[in-house]
């Protein structure tokens, strides 16, 4: 065996523990070179499906690159679909879309192998709504009050469905029962699109979910919307009044969409995706998809977004833990 001075076994040392981070450095620069997938963790049809779709096409504009999307539905909130990007190797071809709330309220409620905060590096802020009350036409209720006076006559046979448990429509639902001292059954579904059939058939009775979502069945008819959750009404249902007016202002509350990567993915990527997305969602085509929605975008930096999710995370875990509300 060769023995090498100490200074030149250090030096050579050195150069391999820089492997890595040179590798990836000359991966950013030539960053996509192949297919970016989009994780979904919901199924088709949702809020985050359809806007993953619209962050696709301004992602693949953008760099000239496919992008897909991928839905994995799972429970706990759709922290799983977490999980499958925390793992995924961070080269920036595997991102996730996903509710800002399925990341910071489910670490309170369930036991996870992976730390959201820690393990997904935030890209961007895609999106952020409000969320509606709405009732099926069969519930005798046409105002908010009336249907609070509906489900105290009808303690535990009024049926709440969630896209989740540990989902924002989920813990609005709490709030509430609390606030407005009520008791629903709580109904969680894998996902928001098999609650909504639910609703519509009547099985179901009452939900909170994002107005993208909620809207066409509002204004078709088909569902009754009682209250939303933003500061000011809905230009499509101007009738319906806010939490605040309502006289909950505890249950006003914005649905956000968020962009992440596997934590470790080196910061051109993440800067230039975060680029890429506040632009493309800036364009007329995007913001007319967006506003067809009733969403909003809102350009944030990753910066931004870590210090907003780590608020988020903070607040919730307070709210949770004051309710006593657990996971399934």
């Amino acid at each position: 065996m060769v023995k090498l001075p100490r200074r030149k076994f250090l030096h050579l040392a050195a150069c391999a523990a820089a492997l890595p981070a040179v590798s990836r450095a000359a991966h950013a620069q030539n960053y996509p070179t192949h297919v970016i997938r989009i994780i979904d963790p919901f199924p088709p049809g949702g809020p985050a499906d359809v806007l993953a779709r619209i962050v696709a096409r301004s992602i693949s504009e953008t760099f000239g690159q496919s992008v897909i999307v991928e839905n994995r539905p799972g429970g706990a909130g759709g922290a799983l679909g977490g999980r499958f990007v925390a793992s995924a190797d961070p080269d920036g071809y595997t991102i996730l879309i996903s509710p800002v709330g399925a990341l910071t309220i489910t670490p309170s409620l369930y036991k996870l192998d992976y730390d959201p905060l820690k393990d997904l590096a935030p890209i961007a802020i895609v999106a952020q709504e409000p969320l509606v009350l709405v009732v099926n036409p069969e519930v005798p209720a046409s105002s908010f009050s009336e249907f609070l006076a509906y489900a105290k006559s009808r303690p535990g046979k009024v049926n709440l469905a969630s896209p989740g448990v540990g989902t924002l429509p989920h813990l609005l639902g709490e709030l509430l029962q609390l606030g407005g001292n009520i008791k629903l059954t709580h109904v969680p579904y894998r996902g928001a699109a098999p609650a909504h059939i639910d609703l519509l058939a009547g099985q179901v009775q009452v939900m909170f979910d994002s107005s993208s979502a909620l809207l066409p069945y509002v204004v078709a008819g088909s569902l009754r919307a009682l209250m939303v959750t933003s500061n000011n009404r809905i230009a499509e249902i101007p009738s319906v009044p806010t939490a605040a007016e309502a006289g909950y202002p505890q249950l006003t509350a914005m649905l956000w969409h968020g962009l992440l990567a596997p934590a470790g993915t080196p910061a051109p990527i993440i800067q230039w995706l975060n680029s890429a997305v506040n632009e493309g969602l800036n364009a007329p085509e995007a913001q007319a998809s967006l506003h067809q929605l009733g969403l909003e975008s809102r350009a944030i930096s990753p910066q931004e977004f870590k210090a907003f999710m780590a608020a988020e995370a903070l607040k919730w875990a307070q709210f949770v833990a004051q309710a006593g509300i657990k996971g399934e």
